[in-house]
């Protein structure tokens, strides 16, 4: 007998189903409370903050000079040298303090040959770089060339007196001494400069059991461009004995120095070998590279121009002090110096004493460097997985194939419904992005307008939580939930036709089961995704994206799949959750919570031009960003908060702690900004000498204030009342390799402090044209400055060459632009040339023109534009200086600038 509606069959069956899933009018003991959610949550970002401060925060104990012994590294030691370079304040190029700092690390390179090892040979040289030119294609300097002289190095090789061969094989350990003008650089980079000596101190010790070579290069000239790197690799004559590249750098100050980049499996599986302290993430390569992040460093040189294996290591904590005052030795924390010594001085044993290391490093170059790509990571801070590029490849489409075979198989069983249900749970991730992303964007765009600085967390990171992860953890639910309930009409219309027996209460309840499995897989099609594209674009950290799809799914097939489908669906269970996401957890949870510490510091100079970035672009930078990871983080957890009986609760919470967050900040009670992490302001004393050929007019002067930090200046004109500062957006000021596009600017006693003879001069020396080709030849003669910048026209110049004397510093051909412009960048010591030959040539459109129509023009475009700096306080930037305010607000004054223009 058919078993219909009627049939006692039926009758007698579906009570057993029924029970199955125990209906109840309400089902409550089902339904999970606030506790157990509140509970997951606070153990989920408990542990997420957890793995952070063990990964990046677990230091090492610092040693002293007696506990390390001859042969160990000693913080002690090396913090004896970073406290007498920050003791010398700024030390840029060309200053007397880089001068001091050069004779110091010297007199310490000296003491440490005389004390090596008596079966080692160590080198000591002084190297004062000839003129050159440096042009690289790729990242920060793309449409710059950069000229740089009278440069000097302090270079310490270290080899086996018994070994000769070991003088051509030689491993280069890298780092700068020179800083910006702004900050005494205990991070960027005197603590970097203080670890390499202290390197070399116990290298020297070692080094006669070594197959190869330790050359140690103090450089200057980096933060002018990579200036030093360049001249060293392109002119010393130990440059061609480099086989293997070593940077250390800082992107902030102190913490873990991080491994960022690595160029070959075989050079960091030896890292990953020895390192007593691992601390590496390739996800920081992908983000370095892939441009977000405005920085270079030396090994950006030893890669592109030498074509060098090797490895990039840096420190990334506090990045809002990188580059101001407050990057100082107090902040240095204890372990930070003893963490990177120990890894590279039991890398540079290791190494070194290696044949193999060698070997591999010769044959690098000769190699497909695909082939030698490798992914790389940490697992907190205590293990290091390597593995090559093209086993990660393998593997990834393994799992995908392996996955859409599951998911299609599932989806051809399941039929037009479970494709139905497959699209709604597709839709239900779209939903928890837009959801998610635009709620804590409408705070980051109120933010400016109700905070007394548009970035009023900077100091203090941990308010994002509250200001943009509560609103996008709350909307990531919203639009998550808003599918859960479009799945429960599909899946109600699927089970009255397919299950008509069922009581409305157990039917209701089994689809709110089905509906949340199908939110929970939800999360597996979202890193499917990224799995695939990380896969196909070759990101090397899509080992993340196969963590979290992977682990769930395991976790979920085992506790939570069954293979009968007529059995209804059960309440999925916590231990999956807690199981699934273990792993992903300890995996990524303190990397996801260093780039938005990252991502935090970085907004204070987001914007390169003052003033030409709306205010609220920081914050939307930061809130996308926080949208993003919690999408992809809360994914699985939020998928069981959708048949509880507390989501108001949870959602009250999330406002509360949102509105606790905003009060904070709005009431000042929280300052944006603190003496240790404090806004730059820059004072510049401006002498503009456009167009003063003509003799009309004396060159302008006046006194500049300007931040690269999102915001009005309007909290610093309180002191500065009586300085006849003006402020706005109506007097654009060209820098040439920036734009003050706001800012404020006083006349007010601005005539003094610098001479009429400092101005710089740009004069004509012939204009010419042959053959249809115009030729114009310019005198540059920059005065007493020796750090400069010259912008080129490049919609009115096809090419143009430079040449000192007789020399031509920069040839023909291969000139890039932007914005239209090509900026020559020259920075020197106090020896440097000051007078140089620009000769133009000039685009066939150009040309077209004549220069009698040029001198009627009314409105002629600027063909170059020259602006020079002088390493001098005027008394006018002093007293300025003084009435700023210390806290909560920083000053920084930057060197005068002199602009010159010439026009068409």
């Amino acid at each position: 007998m058919p078993r219909g509606q009627g049939s006692s069959m039926t009758t007698r069956e579906k009570p057993k189903v029924d029970q199955a899933v125990d209906p109840n009018e309400n089902n409550p003991k089902h339904r999970r409370g606030a506790y157990l959610l509140l509970g997951l949550l606070i153990i989920f970002l408990h542990g997420s903050w957890s793995v952070y401060r063990i990964q990046f925060g677990n230091l090492p104990l610092p040693l002293d000079a007696k506990q390390a012994g001859k042969r160990g590294f000693s913080e002690a030691s090396a913090l004896e040298h970073v406290k007498y370079l920050t003791s010398l304040g700024p030390h840029p190029v060309g200053s007397d303090s880089l001068d001091l700092a050069i004779q110091y690390v010297y007199a310490v390179a000296e003491k440490i040959k005389t004390t090596a090892h008596w079966e080692v040979d160590v080198q000591l040289e002084l190297f004062h770089t000839d003129i050159g030119a440096n042009r690289l294609s790729k990242g920060l300097f793309k449409g710059k060339t950069l000229l740089y002289s009278d440069l000097k190095h302090v270079l310490l090789r270290v080899v086996p007196k018994y070994m000769p061969e070991a003088e051509e094989n030689l491993i280069l350990v890298s780092s700068h001494i020179d800083t910006v003008s702004t900050t005494e650089g205990a991070g960027d980079c005197s603590s970097c400069v203080g670890v390499m000596l202290e390197l070399a101190r116990g290298v020297a010790q070692w080094a006669h059991t070594f197959k190869s070579g330790v050359l140690f290069l103090f450089n200057t000239g980096e933060e002018e461009g990579l200036d030093g790197a360049h001249s060293f690799i392109t002119q010393h004559h130990w440059r061609n004995s480099v086989r293997f590249a070593v940077d250390l750098e800082a992107m902030g100050i102190s913490g873990k120095s991080t491994l960022f980049q690595g160029t070959d499996y075989w050079a960091l599986e030896s890292f990953a070998a020895v390192a007593k302290y691992p601390s590496a993430q390739i996800a920081l390569q992908d983000v370095f590279r892939s441009g977000a992040i405005k920085s270079a460093t030396d090994f950006q040189i030893y890669q592109e121009v030498a074509g060098l294996p090797g490895l990039d290591f840096a420190y990334t904590d506090t990045t809002s002090v990188y580059h101001t005052k407050n990057d100082k030795m107090k902040l240095l924390k204890p372990g930070s110096l003893q963490h990177i010594g120990d890894n590279m001085l039991a890398f540079l044993l290791h190494s070194a004493a290696s044949p193999n290391f060698l070997k591999n490093a010769q044959q690098q170059k000769q190699e497909n460097t695909e082939q030698n790509k490798a992914v790389f990571f940490d697992i907190l801070g205590k293990y290091m997985v390597v593995y090559s590029q093209r086993l990660a490849t393998m593997f990834h489409n393994s799992i995908i194939l392996q996955s859409l075979l599951i998911w299609g198989t599932s989806l051809l069983m399941g039929g037009r419904s479970g494709l139905v249900s497959f699209g709604l749970s597709c839709l239900s991730i779209i939903l928890m992005l837009i959801f998610s992303i635009c709620l804590p964007v409408v705070v980051a765009f109120i933010l400016p307008h109700i905070c007394p600085f548009p970035v009023p967390y900077v100091a203090n990171p941990w308010l994002i939580i509250g200001l943009f992860g509560s609103p996008a953890l709350l909307g990531a639910f919203i639009g998550q939930h808003i599918g859960f309930n479009l799945l429960k009409r599909q899946l109600r219309c699927v089970y009255s036709r397919t299950k008509p027996g069922l009581t409305h209460n157990t039917r209701e309840y089994v689809i709110d089961l089905e509906a949340e499995r199908w939110i929970f897989k939800s999360g597996f099609v979202q890193w499917l995704i990224l799995l695939i594209l990380g896969t196909y674009f070759k990101v090397g950290s899509s080992y993340i994206a196969l963590i979290w799809l992977v682990s769930p799914a395991f976790a979920y097939g085992f506790l939570e799949a069954t293979l009968s489908p007529v059995r209804l669906p059960k309440q999925l269970k916590v231990v999956t959750l807690v199981l699934g996401m273990a792993a992903p957890v300890v995996s990524s949870a303190g990397l996801a919570v260093r780039m938005a510490d990252v991502i935090v510091g970085s907004v204070v100079r987001v914007d390169r031009n003052p003033g030409g970035l709306p205010d609220w672009l920081g914050n939307v930078i930061v809130a996308v960003a926080i949208a993003i990871v919690i999408c992809f983080m809360f994914v699985y957890l939020l998928s069981y908060v959708h048949i509880s009986g507390d989501k108001r609760t949870l959602g009250l919470l999330l406002c509360i702690f949102f509105g606790l967050s905003l009060a904070l900040v709005t009431s000042g009670i929280v300052p944006a900004f603190t003496g240790d992490v404090a806004r730059s302001v820059n004072v510049v004393h401006v002498v503009d000498a456009t167009g003063i050929d003509d003799g009309n007019r004396e060159p302008l002067s006046y006194i500049s204030l300007f931040s690269n930090t999102p915001g009005k200046l309007t909290k610093e004109l309180v002191d500065l009342g009586d300085e006849d500062f003006f402020c706005g957006r109506n007097m654009t000021t060209d820098f040439v390799t920036f734009t003050m596009k706001y800012g404020c600017w006083s006349y007010k006693d601005s005539s003094t402090g610098w001479s009429k003879s400092e101005v710089p001069m740009l004069r004509v020396e012939s204009d010419s044209v042959t053959d249809g080709a115009r030729q114009t030849v310019i005198l540059v003669d920059t005065k007493s400055s020796t750090r400069w910048s010259l912008g080129i026209n490049k919609q009115e110049i096809d090419d143009f060459t430079v040449q000192v004397d007789s020399e031509k510093l920069v040839l023909l051909g291969d000139k890039t632009e932007v914005d239209g412009w090509h900026t020559i960048q020259f920075a020197g010591g106090k020896n440097s040339p000051t007078k140089f030959q620009l000769t133009l040539y000039w685009s066939n459109s150009a040309t077209e023109t004549s220069r009698k129509e040029a001198k009627e023009a009314t409105d002629v475009p600027l063909l170059v534009k020259l602006r020079t700096d002088v390493n001098r306080v005027t008394p006018q930037v002093t007293n300025v200086l003084e009435k700023l305010p210390r806290c909560p607000t920083e000053c920084i004054h930057s060197r005068p600038e002199v602009d010159r223009s010439l026009g068409k």
